[in-house]
């Protein structure tokens, strides 16, 4: 991995044939779309390399605004691999190789309920039913996990993790009002317009330079303008899940940066607070921009990882195959 990635690359390690490559990692990998009543999804697995090896839980991943679940992300998906979990992730609605309009999230409901549809399709198989099963969100996706955690049936999670997750806008970030107001005079003409001001989020996220150039280079990353119905939607949810935070009762892990610019650390610590859980854990790191494992220096990225194992392995121990995946 250099900065020196090339923009048209396949893939940001270059042209190590993938088999090949997520062998190196330590994992297999395999992809397929998914069909949902709102669209088509792609979707990745991602399993510990040895096969005779049975995953201690299954845990399922969303990504953040404008990204999809292959670059970087998959540091992410590997890395739990690794530690013996069989991950799935699926491009939200709009994003990567999914079907949908780029970056355009006017139903965030809709564009959730597909990629639950595809990982309660995943959670209640005959061969993953009986495992505990976590969601897991980065950013909007975090967003969007809380949002799928709030269609599911009671029980149907053993827990969530949350990683820099928006459910606060900050500030400099907030959608304008009067923009919002005058492109709503138009009855929904304008909403997926791309006209909304672009406040460079990639810079506000990534710490270290040189991942900043490689997650850049992503050629399925979203860089236009936010479109106008996503903008909308996205400050609506926010208010929303905040408005229900106590509606919480699953054990849950939500970390957070200090210094991230992208999303407010506030909303980690509001859903601390007001959630009904027994078992809830808030993490905070000091100094640490958004991107808190692809764009940090490797020592703090792996400082969170650390942190998000110790954790998700407590809970597999303490809550074991109880769950029983009803939906």
């Amino acid at each position: 991995m250099t900065s020196e990635t090339p923009v048209a690359a396949a893939n940001y390690w270059g042209d190590m044939p993938e088999e090949e490559f997520y062998a190196s990692q330590g994992v297999r990998n395999s992809k397929s779309y998914f069909d949902t009543p709102n669209g088509k999804l792609f979707t990745q697995t991602f399993l510990p390399l040895d096969p005779n090896i049975s995953p201690k839980a299954t845990v399922y991943m969303t990504h953040g605004y404008g990204s999809d679940t292959g670059w970087l992300f998959q540091k992410i998906c590997i890395s739990y691999a690794n530690w013996g979990y069989a991950v799935f992730a699926a491009d939200l609605l709009g994003h990567g190789r999914s079907d949908g309009i780029k970056c355009y999230l006017g139903d965030l409901e809709k564009t959730t309920a597909a990629s639950l549809c595809f990982f309660k399709s995943v959670r209640n198989s005959d061969e993953y039913k009986h495992f505990p099963a976590f969601l897991f969100g980065e950013s909007m996706g975090g967003l969007a996990t809380l949002l799928m955690y709030f269609q599911s049936e009671t029980d149907t999670w053993t827990g969530l993790i949350f990683s820099a997750p928006l459910f606060v806008i900050p500030e400099p970030m907030k959608p304008s009002k009067v923009h919002l107001f005058m492109y709503g005079l138009l009855f929904g003409f304008a909403d997926t317009w791309a006209a909304m001001p672009d406040n460079k989020m990639v810079g506000k996220a990534i710490r270290d330079p040189e991942k900043l150039k490689i997650i850049a280079s992503n050629p399925r990353r979203y860089t236009g303008k936010p479109r106008v119905g996503t903008m909308r939607e996205i400050a609506r949810q926010c208010e929303y899940v905040q408005n229900n935070f106590h509606k919480v009762t699953a054990p849950f892990l939500t970390v957070h940066g200090t210094s991230d610019g992208v999303t407010c650390p506030t909303g980690s610590k509001l859903l601390y607070e007001k959630a009904s859980s027994e078992d809830k854990t808030l993490k905070i790191y000091d100094g640490m921009y958004h991107s808190l494992i692809q764009g940090e220096p490797d020592d703090a990225a792996n400082l969170v990882l650390a942190d998000m194992r110790a954790w998700i392995d407590e809970r597999v121990e303490r809550y074991g195959p109880k769950c029983n995946g009803s939906a």
